[in-house]
C-alpha cells in the first residue's frame, strides 16, 4: 500500500499541477490542495504508512530546500544585496511580533504572556512554498535574490525571538525570575546557531576538499546528497536547526569553492519529485477540522501578522533606500508560513500544558491558510516585481 500510494501521489500531483496551472496559481497551492482532499481530513486515499514517513520525507526536502536557499549567500551578492537583505529580514520579524502581541492583547483579549508567545511565532515564514514558488516561475532579479536572502535567514531571527519571548512568558506565567531563564534562553539559542553553522562550515570544508575525486554527474548528484543528508542527519541527532546547518554549508561552500555551481546544479534533476511529495504529505497533515476553531484569535492573529510583514518589509525598504516595487511587494511575499512556526508552537504546547493547546491549535489552523494562500500572494508579488 506504501508503493500503490507514492505512485498515485506522484501522478495525482502532477495532474493537479498542470490544472492549477491554467488558473495561474503556483503549483505549490496543488499540491498542499490535493494532500487535504486525499489526506486523513477529507477522502483519506493513502496508506497511513505514507503520512508516517511524512516526517523523514520533510527533513530530506528541507534539508535540500535550505542548500538551495545557501547558495544565494555568496559574498559576491552580499556586496549588492547584502544591507537590505538585513534591514528586511530584521524588521519583517520584529514587525508583526510587535504588532500581533499587542492586538492580541488590545482585541483578543490575551493574557500577555500567551500573546507574546503569538507574536513571536508569527515572525517566521516558510522558505519551501516561497523556494519551490521561485523555482516554479524562474524568478530572477535583485527582488527574488532579496527575497530568498530574507528567507533564508529570517527563521534564525524567529528562533532569537522566540527564545527571549519564551523565557519572557515563562517568568510571567510561572513567576520565575525572568533575568535568569532570559539569559539563559538566549545563550542556547546564539549556541544553537553557532553550532550549526559550524557543523555546516566544517562539512563544507570536507566537501570541497574530496570534490577532486569525483568526476561524473552521476557520481556528484550522489555526492551532493550524500553530504546534505549527512549534515541533515548529525543536526537532528544533536537538536540543531536543519535548515540554518544545510542553508550555512552551501553559504561556506558557494564562497570557498570555485565551480561551487555544480553542486547545487546536480541537484536540480531529482529535486521535483521530491518537492511534491513534500508539499503532498504537507497537505495530507494538516488538520482542516481545526478551521472551525479558528476564531477571532486566530483572525486577528492572521491579520496583524499580515500587516506586521508587510509593515516591516515597506519601513525596512525606506531605510535601505530601496525601490518603489520591492518597498510595496516584499512583505506580501513573505505571507507563507509552516514548518519554524510549527515547531515553536509544538514547544510552547509542551511548556504551557492549559493554554498550549490553544496557541498550537490556532497555529495550525492559521496554517493552513497561509499555505493555500502564501504562495499565491508570494507569486503576484514576483509578478509585479517584474521578475516571472
Amino acid at each position: 500500500m506504501t508503493i500503490l500510494s507514492l505512485g498515485f501521489i506522484l501522478l495525482a500531483g502532477l495532474f493537479a499541477g498542470k490544472l492549477i496551472r491554467r488558473l495561474k496559481a503556483p503549483v505549490v497551492t496543488a499540491y498542499l490542495i490535493l494532500g487535504v482532499v486525499i489526506g486523513p481530513s477529507a477522502f483519506n486515499l493513502v496508506s497511513e504508512s505514507i503520512i508516517n514517513a511524512s516526517g523523514l520525507i520533510s527533513n530530506m526536502v528541507l534539508g535540500l530546500i535550505a542548500f538551495s536557499i545557501g547558495q544565494n549567500f555568496s559574498l559576491s551578492r552580499f556586496k549588492k544585496i547584502g544591507s537590505p537583505i538585513i534591514w528586511i529580514s530584521i524588521l519583517a520579524a520584529l514587525t508583526p511580533w510587535i504588532l500581533v502581541t499587542v492586538g492580541l492583547v488590545t482585541f483578543g483579549s490575551q493574557p500577555f504572556f500567551i500573546a507574546l508567545l503569538f507574536g513571536a511565532i508569527s515572525s517566521a515564514t516558510a522558505p519551501a512554498a516561497t523556494m519551490m514558488v521561485v523555482k516554479e516561475y524562474k524568478a530572477r532579479g535583485s527582488f527574488t535574490d532579496t527575497l530568498l536572502g530574507v528567507v533564508a535567514i529570517d527563521d534564525a531571527w524567529c528562533l532569537i525571538i522566540f527564545a527571549v519571548s519564551f523565557a519572557v512568558a515563562k517568568s510571567f506565567a510561572f513567576h520565575e525570575p525572568s533575568n535568569v531563564f532570559l539569559c539563559k534562553a538566549v545563550t542556547r539559542s546564539i549556541l544553537e546557531i553557532l553550532l550549526a553553522f559550524l557543523l555546516g562550515g566544517s562539512l563544507a570544508l570536507i566537501l570541497s576538499f574530496l570534490s577532486r575525486f569525483v568526476n561524473t554527474p552521476s557520481d556528484l548528484l550522489i555526492y551532493t546528497l550524500g553530504f546534505i543528508f549527512l549534515n541533515t542527519g548529525i543536526s537532528i541527532y544533536f537538536n540543531f536547526s536543519v535548515l540554518l546547518a544545510n542553508m550555512f554549508l552551501a553559504a561556506v561552500l558557494v564562497n570557498m569553492h570555485d565551480v561551487s555551481f555544480k553542486f547545487f546544479d546536480s541537484l536540480r534533476h531529482i529535486d521535483s519529485p521530491l518537492y511534491l511529495l513534500f508539499f503532498v504529505l504537507a497537505g495530507a497533515n494538516l488538520q482542516v477540522p481545526l478551521l472551525k476553531t479558528l476564531g477571532l484569535l486566530g483572525l486577528f492573529y492572521i491579520l496583524f501578522r499580515s500587516i506586521g510583514k508587510a509593515l516591516g518589509a515597506y519601513l525596512a525598504g525606506v531605510i535601505a533606500g530601496l525601490p518603489t516595487r520591492m518597498k510595496k511587494f516584499m512583505g506580501l511575499a513573505l505571507m507563507p508560513q509552516a514548518g519554524v512556526a510549527l515547531g515553536v508552537a509544538l514547544v510552547a504546547k509542551a511548556e504551557f500544558p492549559e493554554l498550549g493547546d490553544v496557541i498550537f491549535s490556532t497555529i495550525v489552523a492559521t496554517t493552513v491558510f497561509y499555505e493555500i494562500l502564501g504562495p499565491i500572494c508570494t507569486k503576484f508579488s514576483l509578478y509585479k516585481a517584474g521578475e516571472i
